[in-house]
Order: C-alpha cells, then sequence, then structure tokens
C-alpha cells in the first residue's frame, strides 16, 4: 500500500513539474498536424479521382512525376531523403533537429506519386508531417532530450491518428515504433493527448476515412483456433517477403548513381506494368479493393502483386508509405485464405488488414487496437493474438529497420 501510494505522489510530482510539455505542448503540435493532414487526405482523395477520370494519359506522366520528386529532393531535401527510419531514430536519441523541409516534400511527393498512379500509402506522409511539424516547435519551447522527445512523438502520435481515424493505435504506434525502453510511459499522457486532439482536429475540417466495422463475431471453436493460427503463420511470412522485396528494389535502384534518374527509371517499369488494364487496380491506395476483400473470396495472387508493385515504386523513390499496401496485402491474402481455413472470409480479411502491417512494422499492439478501432472492440483478442503471432514468426527486420 505504501509503495502505491509512493507512486502516486511521484506522479503527481512529475505532472506539476513538466506540466507544460506533459499537457500543453501536444496541443500546440497536435492543432496544425490535424489540419496538415486533413487538407493531405481531402487533397489525396481529389487527386486520385482525377487520376481516375484521365487513365492512362496521367499515367504515362508518372516517369515526370518521378523525375520532379526526385529534382526536389536532390536539391532540397538531402537531409530529409531518410524519411521514417530518419525520424523515428532522431524520436530515440535526439541529436539534431528534423528539417522542416521534409513535410512539404513528403507532403507533394505524396501526392504526385498517387495522382500518376504509383502504388504507395498515406501513413509515412503523415508520420514525416507530424514529426517535422512537432520539431518546428522545438526552438520555441527551447526543448532538450526528453523534452524533444516528447515533442517528436506527440508529433509522430499525431499524424497517424489524423490520417486513419484511429487515435488510440496513433499514440500506441509512436511509443511502440520509436525504441525507448522503460522510458516510453512518461511519454503516454502527451501522445494520448496529441492523438485525440489531431484526429478530432481533422474530423471536424472534413477529412473522410474509409469505414471498415464488422458486425459478425465468429463463434469460438477448435477449428477457428486452428486456422488463425495457420493464417497468423502465413500473414508473419508475407510480411518477411514484403520487407525483404522494399530493401531488395532499394538496393537495386541504388545502383542507379544519379538518385535524380531512380524514380524516373521505376515511373517507367511501373507505367509499362500498369498499361495492363487489369493492373490498375493495383494502382494508388487501393481501397475498394480492400473493401471488395470483406465481401468475396480474393484470389490468391492478388496480394503477391501489390506486394511487387508497391516494393518496386518505394524502392525506386517515390512517395508515401507502405501500411495502406500492407493493409492490401493482408485483407486480399486473408480473403483468399479463407478459402482453405475455416474461418469467414470478411473475418480473417480483417485479421490479415492488420496482422500483416503489424508484423512488418514491429507494432503489434498498435496494429490489434488499429483493428478493433476500425472493426469493432469484440473482435480484439482475435486481433491480439493474430497480431503477435505473426509478430513472432516475422523475426526482428521490419520496414522501418535498416539493412
Amino acid at each position: 500500500m505504501d509503495s502505491f501510494l509512493k507512486s502516486i505522489v511521484n506522479f503527481k510530482e512529475f505532472i506539476i513539474k513538466k506540466w507544460p510539455e506533459q499537457l500543453l505542448w501536444p496541443f500546440f503540435v497536435a492543432y496544425p498536424v490535424g489540419l496538415v493532414s486533413a487538407l493531405f487526405l481531402v487533397l489525396l482523395e481529389e487527386f486520385t479521382l482525377l487520376r481516375e477520370a484521365n487513365l492512362p494519359y496521367f499515367l504515362w506522366l508518372l516517369p515526370v512525376g518521378g523525375l520532379l520528386i526526385g529534382w526536389l529532393y536532390q536539391n532540397y531535401g538531402k537531409e530529409a531523403v531518410g524519411g521514417n527510419i530518419m525520424l523515428f531514430q532522431e524520436a530515440a536519441r535526439p541529436k539534431r533537429q528534423v528539417p522542416f523541409v521534409m513535410a512539404p516534400l513528403v507532403f507533394v511527393g505524396t501526392l504526385v506519386t498517387h495522382v500518376f498512379g504509383g502504388s504507395a500509402g498515406r501513413e509515412g506522409t503523415a508520420v514525416q508531417l507530424g514529426g517535422a511539424i512537432a520539431d518546428a516547435f522545438t526552438p520555441l519551447f527551447r526543448a532538450k532530450g526528453a523534452q524533444r522527445r516528447t515533442l517528436l512523438l506527440s508529433g509522430i502520435s499525431a499524424g497517424f491518428a489524423a490520417v486513419f481515424g484511429t487515435p488510440w493505435a496513433g499514440a500506441l504506434f509512436a511509443l511502440e515504433v520509436v525504441q525507448l525502453g522503460k522510458q516510453r510511459w512518461q511519454f503516454v499522457i502527451p501522445v494520448m493527448i496529441a492523438a485525440f486532439v489531431a484526429d478530432a482536429t481533422a474530423n471536424l475540417l472534413g477529412a473522410s476515412h474509409t469505414d471498415y466495422r464488422l458486425f459478425e463475431i465468429p463463434e469460438f471453436s477448435v477449428f477457428l483456433v486452428m486456422g488463425l493460427v495457420a493464417a497468423a503463420i502465413l500473414f508473419g511470412l508475407v510480411a518477411i517477403v514484403f520487407v525483404w522485396s522494399t530493401h531488395l528494389f532499394s538496393k537495386l535502384f541504388g545502383l542507379i548513381t544519379q538518385p535524380i534518374i531512380r524514380p524516373v527509371v521505376g515511373g517507367v517499369f511501373l507505367v509499362a506494368i500498369f498499361s495492363i488494364p487489369a493492373a490498375q487496380i493495383y494502382m494508388g491506395l487501393g481501397i475498394p479493393v480492400i473493401q471488395e476483400s470483406f465481401i468475396v473470396t480474393q484470389l490468391p495472387w492478388v496480394f503477391a502483386l501489390k506486394l511487387i508493385f508497391t516494393a518496386l515504386t518505394l524502392g525506386s523513390g517515390f512517395k508515401g508509405g507502405e501500411v495502406t499496401p500492407l493493409f492490401f496485402i493482408g485483407a486480399t491474402l486473408g480473403s483468399a485464405l479463407s478459402f482453405l481455413l475455416p474461418v469467414d472470409t470478411a473475418f480473417l480479411a480483417a485479421v490479415g488488414f492488420v496482422a500483416v502491417f503489424g508484423s512488418a512494422s514491429k507494432t503489434p499492439w498498435a496494429s490489434a487496437v488499429m483493428g478493433a478501432e476500425l472493426f469493432g472492440w469484440a473482435f480484439t483478442p482475435y486481433l491480439i493474438a493474430a497480431c503477435w503471432m505473426a509478430r513472432w514468426v516475422s523475426g526482428s527486420k521490419g520496414i522501418y529497420t535498416k539493412d
């Protein structure tokens, strides 16, 4: 009892001593991140509609878009080219300020990637926007060490939450993806505030999020457990292949000595691929295919093609992120597996949706909670078990770790 009371007193003193960074700073970060994220989501939707209305003309401009991205990063963003990995490393061990130019560059680069048809996501943009905006407050608040880490984690949490509409998962993602050890618990309050405020801000400004809610919970049985275990193992193995593929394409395009040319060459390959009408479902985010996976059983090669095209897009230097493509890969793989396993199609697609992402990003807790926010909290035990099983299978290397 004494130790419990002592912990309460210590926590109270901690809040009183550090209340600005714990309670006030996250608001300063969350509002601009929520605003910019809402603008990004609205423009992304409009640019996607613009591309769909002007195929194949916009597709042929994909190499030109790649040239623009390469030119922008070569001339203005050399310090920002490290992207998410650089941001997460800086949040774990603050050394130098995250260049603010990262925000406009990834914002423009992602929109260019999507308007011309690259296969990419959006979380990379959201997280980098959040981190760059948050670190811009460092000089203002004279933040150092743990204080600066609070700002960066708040930005990461806010960006993820605002773009996906999942504040609980956004907070957990920031705490889980950055290697903080036991120190992470002192950042719980600010990342939670940042996530919920940014999400509310984005929603008030008209940002729309896809509704994936499920209503039927499968009846518990031995066959259900066996099916989930088998599926989770496959989800983890596919996560390994995705990580390996993205690193492989990055190395292959790294053989091109001029960085500005890499996305141009990648764009040429993608134009050749997406000129085939049947391949155009893999362009952009692929939300319609994800939604379809909950209703019909997907063909077994759909997930594999999305995996390859996304690895090619990102490995060649186009911007966006891996998360939504991983949702696509997981949902379509789970949907296809329902043909072989005694598990409902929609339920298995939902499990794959989060388990492949969780194992590839090494964030099983955030992924399971994200699934609970999207599909319903009643599914939480199944999602946690599947995400951790897939995470265990996938090993230590992920999309946010260096080669």
